[in-house]
């Protein structure tokens, strides 16, 4: 079975009048048991996700903002630098509990599951000392940095296929060798300041699949192979899907397919834990981001089949 975390304030804790669309994670979640229910053959577990705790946060993040933001003391400009609005009650939780499912997905993954899944997080705007982009803390970061401190894994590729850059990780990871970043997105699109990751592939406004697959293909290989990485993170953002709103690049939905089936064919010739973080998706309307996503887990699933079940 392929775990996958969630719990029900991914959605429930966003203001329905927050321009975010916050249905998109129920959404994902009921997709995937439809088609568990629909398919006997794919073999998905959804799991509750769990609250992190403020130590793990403290690996990556400053003490400050960690606070500040547990306290609910941000000022209102950071707050707007962060996107969520109206702010809500619940919004602390929230992050935390998203933090948590990516940590759980993170150990089930090195505890024997080789792969697991989180219906949210890929939260790469994050910097060490303060949020943007829709993202508060850097799950990413913090995954990596509990990987190394209490598994003593070493060396860590985070592929990053969201359509915009992953500029919290990039910057977070600037001096650590250990840690690879590797970001295809649009190259005129948010964040319109980039970090420098270990590899930047920068596309054009619509970019169809085949371009995308042909620069994917060809710069994949040379960032895996010169590390040999012991772990991957994937942040599988679907907000290249042409139907994206805030995207401007122009995949189909099988040209997605064929971006996960090749991170998935390098994981499977490294032999690795793998761990999938959701990442992006603003189609309107929203179920063509929510197919794509559910896309990305049954594909995962199938991988799991196929991978070694000890680590």
């Amino acid at each position: 079975m392929l775990p996958l975390f969630y719990h029900e304030i991914y959605t429930s804790a966003i203001s329905p009048h927050a321009r975010f669309p916050r249905d998109r994670y129920r959404l994902v979640y009921e997709e995937i048991q439809s088609r568990t229910i629909e398919n006997p053959d794919l073999h998905i577990e959804l799991r509750e996700s769990f609250e992190a705790h403020r130590s793990d946060i403290l690996l990556v993040h400053s003490e400050g903002y960690t606070d500040a933001f547990l306290d609910g003391k941000l000022t209102d400009q950071e707050i707007r630098r962060i996107g969520f609005r109206p702010w809500t009650p619940e919004f602390v939780e929230r992050t935390l509990t998203i933090t948590g499912g990516s940590i759980q997905a993170m150990r089930t993954a090195l505890e024997g599951s080789m792969v697991a899944g989180n219906l949210a997080g890929g939260t790469h705007h994050a910097f060490a000392d303060h949020g943007e982009g829709f993202c508060v803390f850097n799950d990413l970061a913090i995954c990596a940095r509990i990987a190394q401190r209490d598994y003593g894994i070493k060396k860590i590729a985070i592929i990053d296929c969201d359509v915009h850059q992953g500029n919290g990780t990039a910057s977070i990871f600037a001096d650590d060798r250990d840690i690879l970043t590797f970001s295809i997105h649009g190259e005129k699109n948010y964040p319109f300041r980039k970090e420098k990751s270990d590899f930047d592939i920068e596309l054009p406004n619509d970019t169809d699949d085949d371009t995308y697959f042909a620069a994917l293909k060809k710069t994949l290989p040379q960032a895996l192979y010169s590390f040999q990485p012991e772990l991957i993170f994937y942040q599988a953002g679907c907000d290249p899907l042409k139907e994206d709103t805030l995207g401007k690049l122009a995949l189909s939905r099988q040209g997605l397919d064929k971006r996960n089936q090749l991170v998935f064919q390098h994981v499977s010739y490294w032999n690795c834990p793998l761990v999938v973080f959701m990442g992006g998706g603003y189609a309107d309307p929203i179920q063509a981001s929510v197919i794509c996503h559910a896309d990305v887990f049954e594909e995962a699933a199938a991988l799991k089949a196929t991978v070694s079940s000890t680590y």
